[in-house]
């Protein structure tokens, strides 16, 4: 479960667009962040997807992406153009293909690679659904298919664009706007596939065209409930409308960090074994399954695009950390698989975060407060070194990386030498969880 959110020029302090997204997945399949130069390629040439090769484009551009160690695609990343995507599992009435095909994630890197703009990145992921449709396994332990909606972002337009099959509907958003695993997308929409309303017609699913809505009629009702996605995006349009017209990126990243209800009430990360946060916690039982394994927020200013990172799970305890596509990354370490290996910094973040998990609300406040002084701090000096030279911002972005590495590694010796009150089922599910990880129970002991 996941939720993508955008503010749109005329809601940001700045007149900036501002977007944000939350990566939820199965507690162990870490977190990538990872970037690729501009590249030409062979005319004729073909690139290997995650499951199926297409055509490859002649010309790629250089891409940033935050995605699962182990799919080709991402689940958010940005280009060169300041373009960014994100996107969101969609539950449909219609089947899903099971055979392999292109993934939601495959789509969005192949806009990223070949877009320069929001509008040409709708346009590339609707003909390449039209050419390949979309398919295959998404999960990593536990076999999971859905399809996929998108938001699209560049400095000056913002899109929503929703699937369900080869079907599709699109529209330019203006203002604030968030998508959490449900279509949001009723008869107002700008770009729809030719035979979007027909064919839910002939299925009997509404009268005729004046009856139509994409979201009632193409939505599983069941697995759309389970997500508890009206719940999380009522939350997140209240956390963005809350603060209309003064949206900065500091209010993106509270957004994902946060874990309140539509209600207003807060929830500890452990409360449930069912429902869903915006800063999600996995939890006990066959629902509360997912994970926020990694987080972005984009500050899409037309000269100089700002991009920061978490690169670790949970943003709750992670700090955002400032990167650019035209510098350098800093040394995350070897890309992490699914089992623990303390030289990857998913991993290292892991220790601080599941300790966390043990009580989770008393022993966040230990260090939540010096984690929003730091990023505080990353964040004016990221804003400063915008107009420096790459080689100036790539250090700015290492070091940046480097002192939350310190930070984290101070904060979980105090994490883990304060007293903890955790619930057996959420004990007991994250013993298995760290258990299917290989993690030393050396590294999680008080």
């Amino acid at each position: 479960m996941c939720d993508t959110l955008i503010a749109t020029p005329e809601t940001t302090k700045d007149g900036v667009m501002i977007f944000g997204k939350n990566s939820d997945r199965e507690p162990n399949e870490a977190h990538h962040v990872v970037s690729y130069p501009a590249m030409d390629h062979a005319q004729d040439s073909r690139v290997k997807c995650t499951y199926i090769d297409i055509p490859q484009a002649r010309h790629t551009y250089a891409i940033l992406l935050a995605k699962p160690f182990w799919i080709w695609g991402a689940e958010m990343g940005a280009n060169e153009h300041g373009l960014v995507i994100g996107n969101e599992a969609l539950f449909t009435r219609i089947p899903y293909n099971k055979n392999g095909g292109l993934l939601g994630m495959d789509l969005l890197r192949l806009a990223l690679e070949r877009a320069a703009t929001a509008h040409e990145g709708v346009k590339i992921i609707t003909d390449l659904l039209a050419q390949f449709s979309q398919g295959g396994n998404h999960g990593l332990a536990h076999e999971t298919y859905y399809h996929n909606s998108y938001i699209l972002a560049d400095p000056h337009d913002a899109w929503v664009l929703e699937t369900a099959g080869r079907h599709w509907a699109a529209k330019k958003i203006k203002g604030i706007y968030s998508i959490s695993n449900g279509i949001t997308i009723e008869n107002d929409f700008d770009l729809a596939s030719p035979e979007l309303v027909s064919f839910a017609v002939q299925r009997g699913w509404c009268k005729n065209e004046s009856d139509f809505s994409f979201a009632r009629c193409y939505s599983d009702l069941i697995f759309t409930r389970f997500s508890d996605c009206r719940k999380r995006r009522a939350r997140s349009m209240y956390l963005l409308d809350a603060q209309r017209g003064q949206i900065t990126v500091e209010t993106m990243m509270s957004a994902l960090r946060d874990h309140g209800q539509a209600d207003g009430s807060q929830r500890s990360a452990d409360e449930s074994l069912a429902g869903a946060d915006i800063c999600m916690h996995a939890g006990f039982g066959p629902i509360r399954i997912s994970q926020t394994t990694g987080s972005m927020v984009s500050y899409l200013d037309a000269k100089s695009p700002l991009h920061f990172a978490t690169a670790t799970a949970a943003p709750c305890t992670s700090i955002f950390k400032p990167i650019w596509i035209d510098a350098s990354l800093p040394d995350l370490g070897p890309a992490p698989v699914e089992t623990y290996d303390s030289s990857t910094l998913f991993w290292r973040h892991e220790r601080l975060h599941r300790s966390t998990l043990r009580d989770h609300e008393n022993l966040i406040a230990t260090f939540a407060p010096e984690r929003n002084a730091l990023e505080r701090e990353f964040v004016a000096e990221a804003f400063s070194a915008r107009t420096k030279n790459a080689a100036a911002r790539a250090k700015v972005s290492a070091e940046c990386f480097a002192r939350a590495d310190e930070a984290e590694a101070k904060w979980l010796a105090r994490v883990q030498s304060a007293p903890s009150d955790q619930s057996w089922h959420h004990a007991s599910a994250w013993k298995q969880y760290n258990r299917d990880a290989k993690i030393p129970a050396k590294v999680l002991q008080s």
